[in-house]
């Protein structure tokens, strides 16, 4: 029998919605979904020296999942209503999934200020009833939305900067980085929009099955840093897992750049 599945390792591209965009920031003006969205993003770049549209706006496009045992072993990354991503069914079968595997720990890079908002948005926006995720009882600290509940959501952000006390500048691409990983690649977080709007899902969900693998080491390390595996355990795993990336990647190009672009993490203690 294969072993459970103890961890969820996820991640998320998402696109504004151009029409309610249009809708509620220019209601007295005709203009086209694509014209509001444009304008919008040219404002915000002019305010905030970034386009990126804000969440509540947004819906998701892909969501890759990497399914982690509890020793934290790697057995596959799924994309989420592979090929017709479909934004409600995606959003559904996150939460249905967790649910599946019996409530499996999440983990993401800056998923608490992110991610889960953005898909407790989408069960909102489709009618997702998520009873198990909303739970209430006489413990707060064990509600699944609680911040420092890390059994239901390790934020490996969150981790790294102690709940928040320091910014993490480089984020994901950074640590991915130090540990010799490839981080950002051709593609980047504030590129999906127009990539969605050029009809090219299967770029973004390469780049967010990317994603998953660099968040997948970094997690690693980070249970080394919280003494559940040595050093060298993590290095027997990290093994592992280039195997199998070689021998899916022949099916799959994202794991194909991933690999091109691997490095080891350098040991400064042998």
């Amino acid at each position: 029998m294969s072993a459970p599945i103890r961890y969820l390792v996820f991640d998320i591209e998402s696109v504004a919605d151009a029409p309610l965009v249009t809708k509620l920031r220019y209601p007295a003006e005709s203009l086209a979904p694509a014209e509001g969205l444009r304008r919008y993003r040219a404002e915000l770049l002019e305010k905030f020296e970034s386009d990126f549209v804000p969440y509540t706006f947004q819906f998701p496009v892909s969501v890759a999942v990497g399914k982690v045992t509890a020793d934290f072993r790697l057995t596959d990354i799924v994309v989420l209503d592979e090929p017709q991503f479909r934004p409600h069914v995606i959003a559904e079968n996150f939460w249905r999934g967790w649910e599946k595997y019996h409530r499996p720990t999440l983990v993401s890079f800056n998923g608490r200020g992110f991610d889960i908002p953005l898909l407790e948005l989408a069960a909102f926006r489709f009618g997702l009833s998520l009873p198990s995720w909303y739970q209430s009882g006489p413990k707060p600290s064990e509600h699944s939305r609680n911040r420092y509940n890390t059994s239901a959501h390790l934020d490996l952000c969150e981790f790294l900067t102690n709940f928040g006390s320091t910014r993490f500048n480089g984020g994901l691409n950074l640590a991915a980085n130090l540990l010799g990983k490839p981080g950002k690649m051709e593609v980047q977080g504030h590129m999906v929009q127009d990539l969605f709007d050029a009809g090219k899902l299967a770029e973004i969900n390469d780049y967010c099955r990317c994603d998953v693998l660099d968040t997948y080491f970094v997690f690693l390390r980070t249970r080394v840093m919280a003494g559940q595996m040595t050093i060298e355990q993590e290095g027997e795993i990290v093994a592992e897992v280039k195997v199998w990336l070689e021998q899916k990647a022949e099916q799959i190009a994202a794991y194909r750049s991933y690999l091109e672009s691997w490095g080891d993490w350098r040991n400064p203690w042998i």
